[in-house]
């Protein structure tokens, strides 16, 4: 379990702790920051992958992606106007997960690239900086590797830093340079963890979607972010655990059956419904139905990943289905740590009943404590993403450390 996520200096993101839960809900109005949150997170797990430099550069690169108001805000807090300063701090996107008691966290620094020579690669960030120890709070008791630029050290047997024969070259992560289970462990069982982090953003259900569409299918263990292999999927999970599946279409669609035909390697879905005289296929299936289908299939998955996030879920749905789709956000909590990102409070609701009824923003929890659900509000400040109620008492502990 992880029990925090951390981020500085990415978009509206000035510095924010979130606390995690077993199922944590990003909530907040349009524009206060939740899709910050959820590209955060598809950034940290881009580490895991090699990916990150990449991420970035996609997003308009690194100034682009740079927290875009002053250093500080506090002297536009008491009253003035706001303005740019002289920067004390390094220019940086920080990123950073906070694992539960005893188990494996991470953080990684963004920064400005240093140009020798000519390159047209001028969007390209470096990476500056990764560290990984165990626990929520990075001491240096803790640290079990570390990475300065081109350089790594792993924590020897004796407890001295032993170098890693390797440079790691400014655009790659040394989650991705470095991949020796026996020499560094700590490093490789990051590295997997926030490759196993799956993403769903939304399904595309038009006329032309792939999911709508007959596809070749194999064994399928998790669902594609497209929607393209849901047929493979629901198969899978039918004869993983077919009471799951069943149960799931039940609760949503009274007296209904799901079942997958397969001609000539081709998989398709088809959902049988009391008073009709055949099953409608995923080509017939209304937009909101076979959004519903795509995420059973996402959250019944029989390999769970470590995190799963989940962007906006109830588009398009009717108000009918939201309570079956809580129920079934939190099933998959008790196997993965799910986070969810939603403007509804019908949601929100349905989540909290679901995994309890106790209101999330009332439970307490020690530092690396993870609690079966947290409820993160935010709100905007001067253009600065804020969590709601969150003072200095109340954010999470968390150590950047420096370059």
């Amino acid at each position: 379990m992880y029990s925090t996520v951390a981020v500085s200096g990415y978009r509206s993101l000035r510095d924010v702790v979130l606390p995690l839960g077993r199922l944590t809900v990003v909530t907040g109005p349009n524009g206060s920051g939740k899709s910050s949150v959820y590209r955060a997170l598809r950034l940290l797990a881009a580490c895991g992958r090699g990916e990150v430099v990449g991420a970035l550069a996609r997003e308009g690169g690194l100034e682009s992606a740079l927290w875009a108001g002053p250093e500080s805000l506090d002297q536009a807090r008491r009253g003035y106007a706001v303005e740019g300063t002289t920067r004390k701090e390094r220019v940086a996107v920080r990123l950073g997960v906070g694992g539960a008691s005893g188990e494996l966290s991470y953080l990684v620094d963004l920064g400005i690239p240093v140009q020798s020579g000519h390159t047209v690669f001028n969007r390209d960030p470096e990476v500056k900086r990764e560290s990984v120890w165990t626990g929520p709070v990075m001491r240096p008791a803790t640290l079990a590797a570390r990475r300065r630029h081109a350089s790594v050290e792993v924590r020897d047997e004796q407890g001295g830093w032993a170098p890693v024969p390797v440079r790691v070259p400014p655009w790659a992560s040394a989650l991705t340079e470095v991949v020796d289970p026996l020499a560094a462990p700590e490093l490789w069982a990051v590295r997997e963890a926030l490759r196993s982090w799956r993403f769903y953003d939304g399904f595309r259900v038009d006329a032309g979607s792939p999911s709508r569409r007959a596809q070749v299918g194999t064994r399928t263990w998790a669902l594609a972010e497209d929607g393209s292999d849901l047929g493979a999927a629901l198969q899978t999970i039918s004869e993983d655990a077919p009471g799951a599946l069943d149960e799931a279409v039940a609760d949503a669609f009274d007296g209904a059956r799901l079942s997958v035909a397969v001609t000539d390697g081709l998989f398709d879905v088809e959902l049988h419904q009391p008073g009709m005289l055949r099953p409608l296929r995923s080509a017939e299936l209304s937009d909101g139905t076979l959004r519903y289908l795509l995420w059973l299939a996402a959250l019944l998955t029989p390999v769970p990943p470590r995190l799963m996030a989940l962007n906006e879920p109830e588009t398009s749905l009717h108000p009918s289905l939201v309570a079956p789709l809580a129920r079934a956000v939190a099933r998959a909590s008790t196997r993965s740590q799910v986070v969810v990102v939603t403007h509804s409070a019908a949601l929100v609701q349905a989540l909290t009943e679901a995994v309890g009824g106790d209101d999330p923003r009332e439970v307490e929890a020690g530092p690396g404590e993870v609690v079966p659900m947290r409820l993160v509000e935010l709100t905007k400040d001067l253009g600065e993403t804020v969590v709601v109620g969150q003072g200095m008492l109340t954010t999470p502990p968390w150590e950047w450390g420096r370059r």
